[in-house]
């Protein structure tokens, strides 16, 4: 019998961790990809390259998408994907931070429904499958329960507090930053910080695994119109993201 999907993403990362791990701190060979993409480094472009093979070797029939790929529209012809990111936050992983992420989800109709966000640095493991919640080093996790939005700790970058990104004031949150998405959001879902958002086009791969720990552990998550996000779209590119337990998401959507 093959191993449930979850296993194999956990297999999967557990794998990409280790190849991580040998680069993280050593001077890997670093590249610009232009256009404002950022950089990629040899440990990306290993932990791509094993994910792909393994994925296509275990499930032929699922498509792929993929960070470090050239995409391709033959993912959109299939009842269930990949969407992977080797590496998310590799700005900080070049520079010697902890706070990069392994995240890899599998969607089926448009929709996330198991997934893994491994940072080896930090040996944090966070993990979901749809309707099963979610857990970190095998132990249930859940959003936490605060209903005053002024003074809430939201992850977000600097550029988020830009005042034309409002109807009128930016709200009345407390800012803090972590590089990878896929991190911040486990951070909510986890329950540490109260929210997340970003309001610029974001890409599929930095959130799809987030996005289910997020709603399994009781988050609410949307688009910055309020629209549920969708997977495997042809341009794998989405509205922004907010994330928050409900109260505090309702309370934020106001004052966009």
């Amino acid at each position: 019998m093959p191993a449930p999907d979850l296993n194999l993403l956990i297999s999967a990362a557990q794998e990409a961790g280790a190849i991580g791990m040998r680069h993280f701190g050593n001077a890997p060979q670093v590249w610009d990809k232009g256009g404002d993409a950022g950089p990629v480094s040899e440990a990306d472009l290993e932990i791509d390259q094993m994910l792909q093979s393994k994925f296509q070797q275990a499930r032929p029939d699922y498509g792929i998408l993929s960070e470090e790929t050239d995409d391709s529209t033959a993912r959109l012809d299939t009842a269930r994907q990949f969407i992977i990111d080797p590496i998310d936050g590799t700005r900080s992983f070049i520079n010697h931070h902890e706070n990069w992420a392994t995240s890899l989800a599998i969607a089926q109709g448009g929709v996330i429904t198991d997934a893994v966000v491994f940072l080896p640095a930090k040996n944090l493991f966070y993990a979901a499958s749809r309707g099963q919640g979610a857990t970190l080093n095998g132990e249930k996790i859940s959003v936490n329960n605060r209903t005053a939005l002024r003074g809430a700790r939201f992850l977000a970058s600097g550029s988020q507090t830009c005042r034309a990104l409002w109807a009128q004031n930016p709200p009345p949150i407390e800012r803090h930053f972590r590089s990878s998405l896929a991190y911040r959001l486990c951070l909510v879902a986890q329950g540490r910080f109260d929210g997340m958002l970003t309001l610029r086009r974001t890409w599929e791969w930095d959130v799809a695994a987030g996005h289910l720990i997020c709603t399994e552990a009781g988050v609410k998550v949307t688009c910055q119109d309020g629209q549920e996000p969708r997977y495997n779209a042809p341009g794998a590119c989405m509205n922004g993201m907010i994330a928050a337990n409900p109260e505090l998401h309702g309370q934020l959507m106001q004052y966009l």
